[in-house]
């Protein structure tokens, strides 16, 4: 088992959690803890079950919580850009990280079935 923090789909992950941390910070207001808030608590959720799934000896259940955090964080971000909270380049930076992680959470998952 490697450490979680040397795995690829960790540091994708991480640095995830980081934009998504700093692109809150450019909310209005009125978004900022509300959506903002919902989107680091499904981020740093995708970096716990990474965390989670890698020491378990049955990843399965793990690896599809994931899953389901993810597609939540995905709608999240189709919202922010759908409603112009997001400037272009952030909302792109952020969809480069989701389509990388979601390839390699894929593989791992299929790999454990």
């Amino acid at each position: 088992m490697a450490q979680y923090e040397h795995l690829p789909v960790f540091k994708k992950s991480y640095d995830l959690l980081l934009t998504i941390y700093q692109s809150v910070g450019m909310f209005g207001k009125e978004f900022k803890y509300t959506l903002g808030q919902d989107m680091k608590r499904d981020a740093l959720q995708l970096v716990r079950s990474i965390y989670r799934a890698n020491k378990a000896d049955h990843k399965k259940e793990h690896l599809e919580t994931f899953v389901d955090d993810f597609e939540l964080l995905k709608l999240e971000i189709r919202l922010c850009a759908d409603m112009k909270i997001l400037p272009i380049k952030k909302q792109a930076e952020l969809s480069l990280l989701m389509d990388d992680k979601g390839k390699q959470i894929t593989g791992w998952r299929n790999a454990s079935i």
